[in-house]
C-alpha cells in the first residue's frame, strides 16, 4: 500500500515587525483600551472616538497604527488566531497533521465554529470592511480548506468549493443559526461535516 503523502501547509502568520518605543506604547494603549471597552459594552457599542479617548491618544493615532476601525478589530483577534493556526498546522491530529485529510477537514470545521462563536463580535465587526474580510490571515483559512479538499481527492473547482465551505463559518451566519434558528454548535458541526463529506465524495 502506498503511503499517504504529507499535507501541504501554510506558515503561521508572522509576528509584526519591531516598532519604535512611542509607537509600540501607543499600540498597546489602544489595544488595551479597545479590549476593555469591548468587554464592558460589546464591539458594536464601541467607537474609534471611545477607544482613542480611553487610550489617551488622538483618533489620528489610531488610524495611523491600524488603518481603520476594522484593522484594529483584526489585531485584537491576532493572538487567538495565531493559537488556532498553530493547532491546525502543527498540533495533534485530527486537527493537526497526521490524520487523513477528510478527518482533518471535519475537525477543522468543528473547531473553527467554536472559535467563531466565541469571537463573533470582533469577527462580525471586522467583516464589514471588505479589505479586512479577505486579508491574508483570513485567506489562510480559505487556503487551508482548499488544501484539505485537494488532498482528500475532491475534484472540480476547488477554490469555489473552499469558499462555499468557508461561508458556513461566517460569523454572522453562525450567530444567526445559533440565536434565531435555535441550532447548536454540534448541529452546525454536523452540517459542516455533511457538506465536507459530500464534496469529498463520501
Amino acid at each position: 500500500m502506498t503511503a499517504t503523502p504529507p499535507l501541504r501547509e501554510l506558515p503561521v502568520t508572522d509576528q509584526a515587525p519591531q516598532e519604535r518605543g512611542d509607537a509600540a506604547r501607543n499600540r498597546t494603549l489602544l489595544i488595551d483600551a479597545a479590549r476593555r471597552l469591548i468587554a464592558e459594552r460589546g464591539a458594536d457599542a464601541v467607537t474609534t472616538d471611545d477607544i482613542a479617548a480611553a487610550a489617551g491618544v488622538g483618533k489620528g493615532t489610531l488610524f495611523r497604527r491600524f488603518g481603520s476601525r476594522a484593522g484594529l478589530m483584526i489585531v485584537l483577534l491576532d493572538e487567538d488566531e495565531k493559537g488556532e493556526q498553530q493547532a491546525m498546522m502543527f498540533g495533534p491530529p485530527p486537527l493537526g497533521p497526521g490524520a487523513p485529510a477528510l478527518e482533518r477537514l471535519v475537525a477543522y470545521g468543528r473547531d473553527r465554529l467554536s472559535f467563531v462563536h466565541t469571537h463573533h463580535a470582533l469577527l462580525s465587526d471586522a467583516n464589514r470592511d471588505p479589505q479586512m474580510r479577505f486579508n491574508d490571515p483570513m485567506m489562510l483559512h480559505h487556503h487551508h480548506i482548499r488544501v484539505l479538499l485537494e488532498d482528500a481527492g475532491t475534484t472540480g473547482d476547488l477554490d469555489a468549493q473552499a469558499f462555499a465551505l468557508h461561508s458556513l463559518l461566517d460569523a454572522d451566519y453562525v450567530q444567526f443559526q445559533l440565536t434565531v434558528r435555535g441550532q447548536t454548535l454540534e448541529q452546525l458541526g454536523d452540517a459542516w461535516e455533511s457538506v465536507a463529506r459530500k464534496l469529498c465524495g463520501t
